[in-house]
């Protein structure tokens, strides 16, 4: 099972400061993922946006993203944050950066309506695709922005 740990606005005792709340994340036969929620999840453009180019193209940093969808790094995060807090994506630091990719134990059935989604919608994200392209080469662009 995986957890993901975030600082609680909430103070667990009369004082102010923030605690750290620990909160499963695991799809995987725990089943927490349910259509309402996962449809939910991709009810922004920005959102379903991220999701579909992530799908595409295996895994992005927020910059390549940022790039991308012409938005602020502020937005995308945001947006990256609810998709990791839904359980759609995963995220791995290297250095500052955060890249995010599909979670892998994520439930079948909602990896099958997002590669679906994405075979059948790719010009939704061909501006956005483009505009990858023109940040260089995967490998450069890993150099040059991340």
């Amino acid at each position: 099972m995986l957890y993901s740990i975030y600082f609680c606005s909430t103070p667990r005792d009369q004082g102010d400061n923030p605690h750290v709340c620990i909160r499963s994340a695991s799809l995987a036969g725990g089943g927490l993922l349910n259509p309402v929620q996962f449809y939910k999840c991709l009810a922004d453009a920005t959102r379903l946006r991220c999701l579909m180019l992530i799908e595409h193209e295996q895994e992005l940093c927020v910059c390549e993203l940022t790039g991308a969808l012409d938005e602020i790094q502020p937005k995308i995060s945001r947006h990256l944050a609810q998709l990791r807090n839904c359980g759609l994506l995963v995220d791995r630091r290297q250095g500052q950066w955060v890249f995010y990719r599909i979670n892998p134990e994520l439930e079948p059935w909602a990896a099958a309506v997002i590669a679906e989604t994405l075979a059948s919608n790719k010009t939704i994200i061909g501006d956005n695709l483009a505009a990858l392209e023109r940040m260089g080469s995967r490998p450069a662009r890993r150099e040059a922005c991340c």
